[in-house]
């Protein structure tokens, strides 16, 4: 690699980069080295394994297809809003992002729970409300994904098929989408990815019943609590949280506009 391309930076940061690398690093590596590889498949099968991986599969694709239905059009309209909406439209949809997962989830309560605005719905605490905790906390990485993949593709294209007589809804199926496909993959990627990872909004919106609302990160809380599944089984499925999160890495890599180059 030539020096142009690596730059001028001293060589001094290479020692504290390598500790926040190690920082990183470390940890995941002491979790691949609990695991009881002996007994690795028996754990993630057990009855109580399965239910955990098997709700939290089941919930975060039906959160991600959530998603999907309102979060594409939302960023369909904030990439083409003017600079003001947009940023103000940007704002809201970043809120989650920033915001503790806890709060997210007492926010989910007062709006659905019995004593909330939508109380009478009878959401609270059950496996829709495991849904909608995911959509909550996983709805931003989709809408900015495609917002973004959006917003650079230009409307050039979109002129274009306008001039020879496209319809709107021609020119979103034909042309707009096709253009941010990409965007659109990492966004599902990414948004799946934070919904069976969600924890937090979870706990408090939807409780933690064993083969209601207990998820994967619920059931390695529980069994480091002393309940639920055992510790054996919760590395297990910690190590499979983890799997998840570098194929989801990869897989948005392999999407990324010049990711080839």
């Amino acid at each position: 690699m030539s020096t142009d391309a690596r730059g001028y930076a001293p060589r001094a940061i290479v020692a504290p980069a390598l500790v926040g690398l190690a920082f990183l690093i470390l940890p995941l590596a002491a979790l691949v080295a609990r695991v009881q590889w002996s007994t690795f498949l028996a754990d993630v099968t057990s009855e109580a394994a399965r239910s955990a991986l098997l709700l939290s599969l089941g919930t975060g694709l039906l959160a991600t297809l959530l998603c999907v239905v309102v979060g594409v059009p939302l960023a369909l309209m904030i990439a083409r809003s003017g600079p003001g909406l947009a940023a103000v439209l940007r704002a809201a949809v970043t809120v989650p992002l920033v915001l503790p997962p806890m709060v997210g989830g007492v926010a989910l309560l007062y709006l659905f729970g019995r004593a909330g605005w939508l109380g009478g719905l009878g959401i609270s605490f059950s496996t829709p409300a495991v849904v909608l905790a995911q959509t909550f906390v996983a709805l931003p990485f989709l809408v900015l994904a495609v917002e973004g993949a959006v917003r650079s593709s230009g409307v050039d294209y979109e002129r274009t098929a306008a001039a020879l007589g496209a319809s709107r809804w021609t020119i979103l199926r034909r042309v707009t989408l096709p253009l941010a496909a990409p965007g659109i993959v990492a966004g599902v990627v990414l948004c799946f990815a934070r919904a069976i990872g969600e924890f937090g909004a979870t706990a408090l919106f939807a409780g933690n019943r064993p083969g209601v609302t207990q998820t994967m990160p619920l059931a390695i809380y529980t069994a480091f609590n002393g309940a639920g599944v055992s510790q054996g089984t919760a590395v297990a499925l910690a190590l499979l949280l983890l799997a998840a999160a570098i194929a989801v890495l990869l897989l948005v890599r392999g999407w990324r506009p010049g990711a080839a180059r």
